[in-house]
């Protein structure tokens, strides 16, 4: 994991994001941990459905301690996010969608208000407003993990050493990314579909739209777009701006 897990026995009631890597500091899985109230001493690890198999061979993998074991527990309990709520015992800080919320691991086959839960479409268009990457969106496998710009919540400088840790030191070392995930605004009412390419004044393709809620979008803007602000669409779609903090 990029992510320092210790920080989870420091601060037990917050999630806490990391990625996986491979040897060339290349994403491997987006995930997020909880240090459960369990004996013996419980850490969960939560990844996309589609990332399932994948994470549980990587870390069964790596298990080199005798008096630990892994276990796949996903078919018994359910994951909800809650927002506008007081937190009660055993819910996790995260600010999944970009605002103060809280994960909550209920079982499988409690029964839930579905009248409560937000629709999907909203689901999306609040974390692209907040410019909350997505595993298979803008978080997919072989990417540099610094360019999703969650170095904050999922990368430590300081941990010991993780696979890929070195590739990751040297980005930042570097300082200079060759695209960086950005929010933008359509100034078009016309259907905008993902992968849309992004145009600068030449007609040279500079980035692209990876998630669209209208008039909501997330993508990737490249090194040479870097400093412009407006942008055209692909195919005569409109144009977008970068969203203003």
């Amino acid at each position: 994991m990029t992510q320092d897990v210790r920080l989870l026995a420091k601060e037990p009631a917050k999630a806490l994001p990391a990625f996986v890597t491979d040897a060339k500091g290349r994403l491997q899985g987006y995930v997020t941990m909880y240090l459960r109230k369990h004996e013996p001493l419980t850490l969960w690890v939560e990844a996309p459905q589609e990332l399932r198999e994948i994470m549980f061979a990587r870390l069964s993998r790596y298990l080199i301690a005798d008096d630990a074991e892994i276990d796949d527990v996903s078919e018994e309990y359910r994951l909800l996010h809650v927002i506008g709520e007081q937190p009660v015992d055993g819910d996790f800080f995260h600010p999944r969608y970009g605002l103060g919320g809280f994960d909550r691991w209920v079982p499988a086959a409690m029964a839930i208000d579905e009248a409560t839960l937000m629709s999907a479409e909203a689901a999306e268009a609040l974390r692209m407003e907040n410019g909350i990457p997505l595993w298979g969106r803008e978080l997919t496998e072989g990417m540099l993990a610094p360019e999703a710009g969650l170095e904050q919540q999922a990368i430590s400088y300081q941990k010991g050493c993780y696979i890929g840790q070195e590739v990751i030191s040297r980005v930042k070392s570097a300082g200079k990314m060759n695209r960086t995930l950005t929010r933008f605004l359509l100034d078009s009412s016309s259907p905008v579909e993902a992968g849309t390419a992004l145009l600068d004044e030449s007609g040279t393709e500079v980035g692209v739209l990876t998630s669209i809620a209208h008039p909501h979008a997330l993508g990737y803007l490249h090194k040479k777009g870097f400093g412009q602000t407006t942008f055209a669409l692909a195919g005569g779609q409109g144009s977008c701006r970068i969203r203003e903090e």
